[in-house]
């Protein structure tokens, strides 16, 4: 077995894939590499074939008719041979040193027999032009040097949450919670955060700058526009965060309060696009979106609704929101995200 799966998730990626592929190439036998080829055009499939050609015993190619980003993922989980998993994006890469680190880590707890259900290390946005480059980390939620639980975490700020980048899974775990994420579906990250969580007992905070989060190209999803234009997608996932996981069953409290808190951001990430689209249809779809979530969870709405984001995402009228998208504005500039 492995130590550890990595699933590069390919779709018409030839002009980047390869910075990507080659800063994981460093973990040599104790990593497994799996490529899946999404259904690309261009030469993605190529290039992933002439790499597995070349480290036969690292890489594995899957070519698979288009599913999207979460179908890739879906596949990267059934054939992982690794003990634990991760996702690196097909335009991202990974810090050499830092990846070392997490390594050795890894290793550490396979030689002393020790179980740990999810890794956490800190990802750097890097934004294309961007003279400030904005890292998450969370040494100041997190303890460092030992195996934790919820219970032993600290408050995460407004702006701080996990995210794909952040997070290595133990495979099995990973199966055990029932994660599938749909088809052709953008931003399915959130989900594969956000689902899992209740099946995790044991973390580990490695603090170092593992993964290097790339924003710059027009045609990403979590571009501005392009986020507008797929609004229902954001909604879609939003909707099956809330529908996959009853938070009113979650008896760890500290665990309960977080997953919350990363709900309410992404419901706020969702209202503040719809508003930002400025059109009728969208502003109706922000009042729906909260129905919704009243309809579903109304203790989870009202914590949601009456939060801080939630007041700032429910000022009335276009003067309200106007100063919630600038507020966006203020913290998109702040944390480096779009």
């Amino acid at each position: 077995m492995k130590l550890l799966s990595v699933v590069i998730p390919c779709y018409n990626s030839q002009d980047y894939m390869r910075d990507c592929i080659e800063s994981l190439l460093p973990g040599r036998e104790d990593v497994e590499l799996l490529i899946v080829n999404d259904g690309s055009v261009d030469q993605t499939g190529t290039i992933a074939d002439d790499y597995a050609n070349k480290y036969p015993d690292m890489i594995n190619v899957i070519h698979q008719r288009n599913g999207g980003h979460g179908e890739a993922v879906n596949t990267g989980i059934r054939h992982a041979m690794g003990l634990y998993f991760k996702v690196v994006d097909s335009d991202d890469w990974v810090d050499i040193r830092a990846y070392l680190k997490v390594l050795k880590t890894l290793r550490s707890f396979e030689e002393e027999e020790l179980t740990v259900d999810m890794l956490i290390s800190n990802f750097v946005y890097e934004k294309e032009g961007a003279k400030y480059k904005k890292v998450m980390r969370y040494d100041d939620v997190l303890p460092e040097g030992k195996i934790f639980r919820w219970k032993d975490i600290k408050d995460f700020r407004q702006s701080q949450y996990l995210m794909m980048h952040s997070i290595i899974y133990r495979t099995q775990l990973l199966r055990d919670s029932g994660l599938k994420l749909p088809k052709h579906t953008f931003y399915v990250d959130n989900l594969y955060v956000y689902q899992p969580l209740p099946f995790v007992k044991k973390i580990y905070y490695l603090n170092v700058d593992f993964y290097r989060y790339f924003i710059g190209r027009e045609d990403q999803s979590v571009n501005e526009n392009m986020m507008i234009k797929r609004i229902d997608q954001q909604i879609k996932v939003n909707k099956l965060m809330v529908e996959q996981v009853d938070l009113r069953l979650i008896d760890d409290v500290k665990l309960q309060r977080y997953m919350l808190h990363q709900l309410e951001i992404v419901t706020v990430i969702s209202a503040i696009f719809l508003i930002r689209s400025g059109t009728k249809e969208n502003l109706n779809k922000k009042k729906q979106l909260m129905i919704y979530i009243r309809n579903k969870d109304p203790e989870m709405y009202h914590n949601i609704r009456f939060g801080f984001l939630g007041h700032l995402i429910n000022l009335p009228g276009w003067i309200g929101r106007r100063i919630s998208v600038g507020a966006y504005k203020v913290s998109r500039k702040m944390i480096g995200f779009n």
